[in-house]
């Protein structure tokens, strides 16, 4: 009986009809090998993550994350700390200090010049934490505030860059967040949308509107040293948290005058399009708050980089290595949702997290297996299969994983196998051992699967906190009459 290797690692893709496509990908980024291999294309498990400090109160959540000089620094509820790092006998240990008080509830804006970190609440206040003289202050300056309410920051050639709710924004004094002139101010007028967010690239600034981008480029302009390039991008950003720096290249959540959002990318001097039909329709089911609301992030490990971007319900990832989608979620109370990742840094050769449960400071860590010793569910559905409208059957399904990776003193961890004839209920429930610690030889089969009128989708679900790696997907398939 021939035995044809099925698909597994096409990643993330449910259609609005899911008898088309019903490919899920949760907890689960697919990998392309760069030499020979058993599967050219596997899946390993997303990271899990550990804690490393909390604040310890519930109603902290994390609203922004920046690394400047080498430490990480957090506002966490109303507060800004800085996560330092002891080693004693190799051993590190972390702990969080109390910088001061960051106003308001909602995410910040950061940026900083090396020695300087400005936080900037939306609408709000702006700070300034000096490292080098362990100083924290408001800005008072009144033209901080001359040209409009600012609402976020860069940082680029030796000025912090400030837009406003205005078609203005502005620029601090040379290397120094805390001084103004109320005079120094540019505008983005090629359309007449209002200003969105800033984003530095290749030392350029980029200005973007809810329909448009602008470039601007450093002169040394005696005025204002920000003048026009000329390059002008025909789409804009609607979720100004979502505007990330990603490799080479920024990535956002927009789209042009009278279009749906979608997910963009800046390639040389014009845009294209990364999400697919099915993320432009998860986009299209949101309302304009819920889109607003969206931020992203980013971050690299073992060789993938990843950039997530964060919805009400689900975090939509793209790697750009394998240029694929997957979902990210969490168990949060008893309930699936978004991935609990509110913001990233790199620091300490790590990768720290802020959350968006409570105040804790994560790692984010491939070796680890669970969310904060909660259960991570990760799910794969494959495309539909079909034999020209006959009927189906496969007499067996071997799902090849990286087995004996469970504990010794433990229930053996399995994978249980669901199908659905129509791509919405799932039926038939077969859980498979894949072996205690050790146990390298098991194997996951399922034997008699039943007939497919139609056409046939698996579901294989994994729960166990041990090592998750799937290797490939194969199956005895036979056609039948109508």
């Amino acid at each position: 009986m021939p035995v044809t290797q099925l698909p597994i690692a096409n990643g993330f893709y449910v259609s609005d009809s899911l008898p088309i496509s019903a490919q899920e990908c949760t907890n689960w980024y697919p990998n392309i090998a760069q030499g020979p291999a058993l599967s050219q294309e596997t899946l390993f498990g997303t990271d899990g993550l550990e804690e490393l400090a909390n604040v310890n109160l519930i109603q902290d959540q994390n609203r922004g994350a920046h690394e400047m000089a080498g430490k990480p620094y957090f506002v966490n509820g109303d507060r800004l700390y800085r996560l330092d790092q002891s080693i004693v006998n190799t051993v590190a240990t972390y702990s969080l200090t109390f910088i001061g008080d960051i106003e308001g509830s909602i995410r910040v804006s950061m940026a900083d010049n090396g020695t300087q970190l400005m936080i900037l609440v939306p609408s709000g206040k702006g700070y300034i934490y000096n490292h080098v003289t362990d100083s924290f202050q408001e800005i008072t300056d009144s033209d901080f505030t001359a040209n409009g309410a600012p609402q976020f920051v860069v940082f680029i050639d030796g000025y912090f860059l400030v837009t406003t709710n205005t078609k203005k924004f502005i620029v601090s004094s040379i290397n120094n967040g805390l001084s103004y002139n109320a005079l120094d101010f540019g505008t983005a007028e090629s359309d007449p949308d209002d200003i969105v967010a800033p984003v530095v690239y290749k030392n350029q600034l980029f200005i973007s509107g809810g329909q448009t981008f602008e470039a601007f480029q450093n002169i040394g302009g005696a005025d204002f040293p920000f003048q026009r390039t000329g390059l002008f991008l025909q789409k804009g950003c609607f979720a100004p948290y979502s505007l990330i720096n990603a490799q080479d290249t920024f990535m956002w959540i927009g789209g042009g005058e009278n279009e749906s959002p979608a997910i963009w990318a800046l390639n040389g001097n014009s845009t294209v399009k990364i999400s697919t039909t099915a993320i432009d329709s998860i986009l299209s089911g949101l309302t304009d708050s819920q889109i607003s609301d969206a931020y992203a992030w980013a971050y690299a490990q073992k060789g993938a980089y990843f950039i997530g971007f964060s919805l009400p319900s689900t975090t939509l990832v793209y790697d750009t290595t394998s240029q694929r989608w997957h979902e990210r979620k969490s168990i949060i109370e008893n309930d699936e949702g978004a991935f609990r990742v509110s913001a990233i840094v790199k620091a300490y050769g790590q990768v720290l997290c802020g959350d968006t449960v409570d105040g804790r400071i994560g790692r984010l860590d491939p070796d680890v297996y669970t969310e904060y010793n909660q259960t991570i569910i990760r799910r794969i559905a494959t495309q539909p299969f079909q034999n020209m409208m006959q009927s189906l059957f496969f007499p067996s399904l071997e799902l090849t994983v990286e087995s004996g990776v469970g504990n010794t003193d433990a229930p053996d961890p399995q994978i249980v196998l669901e199908r659905s004839l129509d791509g919405k209920t799932w039926q038939d429930p077969r859980p498979r051992g894949i072996g205690k610690q050790g146990e390298y030889s098991r194997r996951a089969i399922w034997r008699k699967n039943g007939r497919a009128a139609r056409f046939e989708i698996f579901r294989f679900t994994l729960s166990d906190a041990v090592k998750p790696v799937i290797i490939q997907l194969t199956a005895n398939m036979i056609g039948g009459d109508k």
